[in-house]
């Protein structure tokens, strides 16, 4: 897994919980927010914290961030203060940007604006956002427990034309596969030599480290 840079700007409870499991997955995390007792209750968990106005553009220059790969906004309820954070992130050349919307109509400004991707937080918990930009093969992850996830993720091209014996997914990243979706049909009881295809879903549940090891 190669390691990233990500700028995670507002750092409420969507935002931080996206900050640290970027930061526990071991890519670096630069994480800003206006508040300062925020900033000093993440620094531990985060490579670099910052009390700063995201909106001031000289900032974010001489923090640098036109050198990350990712900024993820996740600015409250100040919708413009999220727009104009997003706007300068983008002009300042990063790659891809992730910004956090609070309705449909903040949706599309965002887009307009040269959002990448724009999630709302009653429907993407931080830390499935945090595995789907590590990885393109993930589509989509659930968290059961502190410990246990569920993942649906694009079969790897080193998978496609082996069956599940010979991937020994269990065995090698102590993952059990529960499903196999190829296209719109779902096998929900996958035997040892069923073969992966090309564009296969598998769904699968582990411990989170096993996903780790899974990623890397």
């Amino acid at each position: 897994m190669k390691k990233k840079q990500f700028i995670v700007i507002g750092c409420g409870r969507f935002g931080s919980s996206i900050a640290k499991t970027l930061y526990n997955m071991g890519h670096d995390v630069l994480a800003i927010d206006h508040n300062e007792e925020i900033v000093q209750d993440i620094s531990d968990e985060v490579t670099h914290s910052v009390q700063a106005d995201a909106t001031d553009e000289a900032v974010l220059k001489s923090l640098g961030v036109r050198n990350f790969d990712v900024a993820i906004v996740t600015i409250g309820s100040n919708i413009q203060s999220s727009i104009m954070v997003t706007s300068i992130i983008k002009e300042l050349g990063i790659n891809h940007v992730v910004a956090k919307a609070q309705n449909e109509i903040h949706s599309k400004i965002l887009f307009k604006i040269g959002a990448d991707r724009v999630v709302f937080p009653e429907r993407d918990m931080g830390t499935r956002v945090a595995h789907n930009l590590i990885s393109s093969n993930i589509l989509d992850y659930i968290e059961l427990s502190s410990d246990y996830s569920i993942m649906e993720i694009t079969a790897f091209d080193e998978w496609i034309g082996k069956t599940l014996l010979q991937l020994n997914i269990r065995s090698r990243f102590g993952l059990n596969v529960m499903a196999i979706k190829q296209g719109a049909e779902i096998n929900i009881s996958p035997m040892a030599n069923d073969i992966i295809k090309k564009d296969d879903v598998l769904i699968v549940v582990g411990h989170n480290k096993a996903f780790k090891k899974l990623q890397g």
